[in-house]
């Protein structure tokens, strides 16, 4: 079986669906990848102590925004659920917790409909039970043999996420400390400094602006420790920017 590789994202809100350039370039990326047995989702939008687990049926989508137009609240995506995979997860990480009613949140269905539309791939989401980087860096390390049983594992978050700052327009010129932080982080993460990524708070230039609260940058340690131990190629997959807000997504292997 094909060694699946690791994705870290920037999801988007719900209006990303009407976004056609990034729409096309989720679309394309996830057109170029092997076709997963499954999907293990990790989103900025679920953190729970101790760590959980899902639903593993089909129960209804968790529209976890506000304010937004009636037709976002209309969107479904009813892939399969993942019981076998949810079963390969408790081996490698004992005491999950199991929440059967907890289904998909934004931060996972708004980039899948984009990247598997045909809903036909299992999929199970993961909460954070932290954001402390190197504990979520070490989850995805136990996570890994995942990989080689055909799970594509993806880390749901955002490169820069202030929500206060955000610019008018999907095509805003992006403020300074968005960039500077979105241009370290692909660096860092070309460069393989690990050490450096998870001190992100006193190490990269604007990360308290970049992220006033961090759980959109937390699905990347998870990502990256994914990949730790057989480390085959980190590259920038989309870059970018959003309402000022850097779109940039990495695939690992």
């Amino acid at each position: 079986m094909t060694r699946m590789p690791v994705l870290y994202l920037s999801h988007g809100a719900p209006p990303l669906a009407d976004d056609p350039v990034w729409t096309e370039e989720l679309a394309r990326w996830s057109a170029g990848l092997p076709k997963p047995e499954a999907i293990l989702m990790v989103s900025a939008h679920w953190e729970k102590a101790p760590l959980s687990i899902g639903a593993t049926r089909r129960v209804p989508l968790v529209y976890d925004f506000r304010g937004f137009p009636e037709r976002y609240y209309k969107v479904r995506y009813d892939a399969p659920g993942a019981p076998e995979l949810a079963d390969e997860v408790r081996k490698l990480i004992p005491d999950v917790h199991q929440d059967e009613t907890r289904g998909l949140d934004h931060g996972a269905y708004v980039p899948l409909v984009e990247m598997y539309p045909g809903a036909d791939v299992p999929v199970l989401q993961m909460s954070m039970p932290t954001l402390e980087p190197s504990r979520l860096f070490e989850v995805g390390r136990e996570l890994a043999p995942l990989r080689d049983q055909g799970v594509l594992i993806v880390g749901s978050g955002f490169t820069t996420h202030n929500l206060r700052k955000l610019r008018p327009g999907p095509g805003a010129v992006p403020p300074a400390w968005s960039v500077e932080f979105d241009e370290w982080t692909e660096k860092a993460v070309a460069g393989g400094d690990i050490d450096t990524l998870l001190d992100f708070r006193a190490k990269a230039p604007a990360a308290r602006i970049a992220h006033p609260r961090t759980e959109h940058f937390a699905p990347l340690f998870m990502a990256l420790g994914a990949d730790a131990d057989a480390p085959s190629g980190r590259r920038s997959v989309i870059d970018g920017y959003w309402f000022g807000l850097a779109k940039r997504s990495f695939q690992f292997g």
